[in-house]
């Protein structure tokens, strides 16, 4: 292997600069793919402890970096970007010994006399473009499978993280060497250059609209790609759900990261009967969470911003226009546009045609829509794309296999909200719209592994041989035979 160091590629180069450094990366990445195929179980395992080592040096670093890019909560580092990479880089190290096994097979009788196995090998050098919401969890995450792997891969963070961005290479620089992993930083021109190549899996996660992009570029090379998207992911709330449990978890899982996260609940359906009180419920853990008036929750250190001016005034237009349309808003809207803060919102009476219903929030603001029969809130879900996720709160039998009959999404979570995204025994990922393949722990391992199929036949003679032109009448009863009975 080379010794070539890990350097941040930006568009303060020009452009042939910029270019032309992606260019030699992914032929160093290239030429350097069958040595990185071919690592051991103990040395990839090296590998993810020094990554472990380095994410644990730089926490306070993502703390200060991350709180700078968008005001995020050190306990929110610690909770949605340390302990789930730290916690997916053990999952890995415990594993993959494991994983990385030849897979024996059955074998038919028509083949008997041959073995078969599964042996998952790398797929070579892959690109992984992450997105700002979760700069760190996103961007390392889809590695530790990769690396897992054997692949050598080029990672793309999102530019609207600038200053977690620089943690990052630093981080990327210190544990690899370019010509296996590389931190590539830039504008669109340069995510648009790294789409040209021919890599051999993408892994995107992003809004659905960039994803067709992505999609659509690696069909030119038939690049297999993984998608991670988002969509509106609804709740349910029944009457019989434990309406202050359900209250808490809503809020935590919706307001946490400023309601900037894929798999945030995005629109909650309640029983008519008890709508009322969730909404008594849910401010009341507002209160308890952020602050009980609006200046203490401006004021408050546990709550983020939102990312850019671009994104803020987005949704204010959001809620601007759902009040316009009649929306009624209980708590919220205030907003401060120096500090880029949208106040915790939760509405009712939200027409279902209005914008808010119409696309993936990704924000503070909850709409809350009252149903009476469970048929009439399956309906609305069902018209809209397949979500990444999908949380019920229930305690009656039949409703969960109701829903779960009846609907479709990447995730389900019933009595709780976004927690299965830390269960890396699930697989994680949409359906459709919301997203194409799985991640996390083996399906992780499996995402960036080409399942390769392995037939040996140990000895001279094989069955099928006795199927062989030419074609007698007692070769001819032996296929009937073959047809009709193996």
């Amino acid at each position: 292997m080379s010794e070539i160091q890990a350097e941040s590629v930006s568009l303060s180069d020009t452009e042939t600069n910029f270019k032309t450094q992606i260019d030699e990366i992914f032929e160093a990445q290239q030429n350097n793919r069958w040595a990185v195929a071919k690592t051991t179980t103990k040395e990839r395992i090296e590998k993810l402890k020094r990554l472990q080592d380095a994410l644990h040096n730089y926490r306070s670093a993502f703390h200060h970096s991350l709180h700078q890019d968008f005001g995020k909560p050190e306990a929110e580092t610690d909770l949605s970007e340390i302990y789930p990479t730290s916690n997916e880089i053990k999952h890995a190290i415990s594993n993959l010994e494991k994983w990385m096994k030849d897979e024996s097979v059955s074998t038919p009788v028509a083949l008997l006399g041959s073995k078969s196995y599964i042996r998952y090998e790398a797929k070579g050098v892959c690109l992984v473009i992450a997105p700002w919401n979760y700069p760190v969890n996103l961007i390392l995450i889809p590695l530790i499978s990769a690396i897992a792997a054997g692949n050598c891969v080029i990672l793309k963070p999102s530019e609207y993280t600038p200053n977690t961005n620089e943690i990052m290479a630093q981080l990327i620089k210190e544990v690899f060497t370019e010509n296996e992993v590389a931190f590539v930083e830039g504008e669109v021109e340069v995510s648009k250059y790294l789409l040209e190549k021919p890599f051999d899996h993408i892994f995107f996660t992003g809004s659905t609209a960039v994803g067709k992009i992505v999609m659509k570029a690696a069909a030119e090379n038939l690049t297999s790609v993984t998608l991670e998207l988002g969509g509106k992911s609804p709740v349910i709330v029944d009457e019989t759900a434990n309406l202050k449990e359900a209250a808490k978890k809503i809020v935590w899982g919706k307001f946490l990261n400023a309601g900037q996260t894929c798999i945030a609940p995005d629109y909650v359906l309640v029983h008519e009967d008890i709508e009322h009180e969730l909404i008594q419920q849910m401010l009341k853990y507002l209160s308890e969470f952020y602050g009980q008036t609006s200046g203490e929750r401006l004021d408050s250190p546990d709550y983020a911003r939102i990312i850019n001016e671009k994104q803020y005034k987005s949704l204010v237009e959001l809620i601007g226009k759902a009040k316009g349309q009649g929306a009624v808003v209980h708590t919220g809207g205030t907003v401060v546009a120096e500090q880029r803060y949208i106040a915790p919102t939760i509405m009712s009476e939200v027409p279902l045609d209005s914008e808010v219903m119409q696309q993936e929030i990704f924000g503070p603001i909850m709409p809350v829509i009252r149903f009476k029969y469970l048929n009439d809130a399956l309906d609305l879900i069902n018209k809209k794309d397949k979500p990444l996720a999908l949380y019920l709160f229930s305690q009656d039998r039949k409703t969960i296999d109701t829903v779960l009959a009846s609907t479709s999404s990447g995730g389900v979570c019933i009595n709780d909200t976004v927690i299965h995204y830390f269960q890396h025994n699930l697989p994680f990922g949409g359906v459709n719209h919301s997203g194409i393949g799985k991640a996390h722990g083996i399906f992780g391992f499996k995402t960036f592994s080409n399942e390769r199929a392995v037939l040996e036949q140990p000895t001279r003679f094989s069955a099928p041989q006795l199927m062989y032109p030419p074609y007698k009448s007692e070769v001819q009863s032996l296929i009937d035979f073959t047809v009709k009975w193996i």
